[in-house]
């Protein structure tokens, strides 16, 4: 760390202006109203309400943002299942209401006058390489709908927000990582996207939404490592052949679809086979990739740096993720979902999961992802992100646990092109809606986007040949460099 705090830029504007138009644009629901009446006595007025509704109509970016386009070359997506709470990781509240505030205290970072929580230690001393964002805000409190719009920036509609939980559609938009797949697809082998970690699903398991390629269809879905990835000499089975497909079955597989194709035996068939074969001959060139074998090698790493980033499994799903940019992945979504020792959906018990599991193996992981990557040279051309679907509550319930909280949350980034050491948005005293600058789903998804380098009119296509725009938010402008 050198000599002390960096300096950097705190970005807070006053709800408004700017905010006018979200504010005056937006009417209560009976829910809304009367969860003003419930927290009233914590200091959570009408306004705070007002301000945590769905997505800001945020002004136009001042100055240009043609300098930061495309800056990134691959994304790695930490995704905290569960929602991690803002108040005991990038947005505490030290001066707060004890039954607000919780057991733990801030810490000093390496940005001049910036706290985190206590729980993140090492993270404190990278928050100069990061930009976070204090005031994200979307309206949905149910992981699965959430999902949707966190990770592909176009929420359900509203006749489906009282569903409950149910499945993911093929008419859903689909994610970053299934976009490129249609658009820029990687080349050499490579796959597009890959996901580390289990598909994220409810206890009862129902699939989170936003993690398919929904409108795309099937050939564009990700690839998915799940598998304990902890042992000394871990080998990544989704490219090991095993006993039933192995390279000469699949060679074989692949004449027997050219031979069908000639005789046109599939003109009938539906989209759905097609789209299989497609997958087919991508999973074929997957395996058969040098670059994708080498990646996959997590063994070949030092027993060092695989303890840096920690013994977790978390741990290694970053250290993965490390290795598939540096191979040529575009984009890599790492899931820290349920685990031994509790997730990140903390209804009950939820200081000592904090303390004891989930908030040190996070620090550990995503403070050794940013700093290997800069280390390396990589960090300039890899965008990183910490994220949920949502935040937790400012009160404790009756068995000590935080509830879902969508009305303001926060994000962290770094790397490619992203403003370090910037600390965008506010939340209010009682991390439970924004204060100033508050920011959508949408535009965090716009800002991915436009770090990717796809145009903001970008439209996608879906089996049916129909286009639909796929960008409807705004670049998060202040945080890019």
């Amino acid at each position: 760390m050198g000599g002390g705090a960096h300096s950097g830029r705190i970005v807070k504007r006053t709800m408004g202006s700017a905010c006018r138009s979200f504010l005056s644009s937006r009417f209560l629901s009976r829910r809304e109203v009367l969860r003003v009446g419930g927290l009233a006595g914590f200091g959570l007025s009408l306004p705070g309400v007002l301000r945590a509704r769905e997505i800001a109509v945020a002004p136009k970016a001042d100055g240009n943002l043609a300098a930061t386009f495309g800056k990134a070359k691959h994304v790695i997506v930490l995704y905290l299942h569960g929602g991690h709470p803002q108040q005991e990781t990038f947005d505490p509240k030290p001066e707060g209401p004890a039954e607000l505030r919780g057991e733990f205290g801030a810490i000093a970072s390496s940005l001049a006058g910036v706290q985190v929580s206590e729980l993140l230690p090492r993270t404190a001393t990278i928050m100069h390489k990061l930009a976070t964002v204090r005031s994200m805000s979307h309206r949905h409190t149910d992981h699965v709908i959430a999902s949707m719009p966190a990770l592909t920036g176009h929420p359900h509609p509203p006749e489906k927000d009282k569903l409950g939980d149910f499945p993911p559609s093929p008419t859903d938009y689909p994610p970053h990582g299934a976009v490129l797949s249609a658009i820029r697809p990687a080349q050499g082998g490579l796959p597009t996207w890959m996901r580390v970690g289990p598909l994220m699903r409810r206890m009862n398991g129902t699939v989170l939404h936003g993690q398919s390629p929904g409108l795309l269809g099937n050939r564009h879905a990700s690839f998915v490592v799940d598998q304990e990835l902890l042992p000394a000499d871990v080998r990544i089975e989704a490219v090991q052949p095993i006993a039933d497909l192995t390279e000469l079955r699949l060679t074989a597989r692949l004449d027997l679809l050219k031979q069908v194709d000639r005789q046109q035996r599939l003109i009938d068939q539906s989209a759905g086979v097609r789209t299989f074969d497609e997958y087919y001959q991508r999973a074929f060139n997957l395996i058969g990739s040098a670059a994708t074998h080498k990646a996959f090698r997590l063994a070949d790493e030092s027993p060092e740096m695989r303890a840096r980033y920690g013994k977790t499994e978390f741990g290694q799903r970053c250290l993965l993720a490390r290795r598939l940019a540096e191979a040529g992945v575009p984009m890599t979504y790492v899931s820290y979902c349920h685990t031994p020792a509790g997730s990140w959906d903390t209804h009950s018990n939820h200081f000592p999961q904090m303390k004891k599991s989930l908030a040190p193996t996070f620090d550990s992981a995503f403070t050794a992802l940013v700093n290997d990557l800069d280390e390396r040279g990589m960090l300039d051309e890899t965008l990183v992100i910490a994220m949920a679907e949502f935040g937790r509550t400012p009160q404790i319930n009756k068995s000590g646990g935080r509830d879902h909280w969508p009305f303001v949350y926060s994000v962290a980034f770094a790397g490619a092109g992203i403003r370090a050491g910037t600390v965008y948005g506010s939340s209010d005293s009682a991390a439970a809606y924004p204060a100033s600058d508050p920011r959508g789903p949408a535009d965090f998804c716009a800002t991915v986007y436009h770090l990717l380098g796809v145009p903001p009119d970008t439209a996608i296509h879906d089996q049916q040949g129909r286009p639909h725009n796929i960008i409807i938010g705004e670049p998060i402008a202040p945080i890019l460099a």
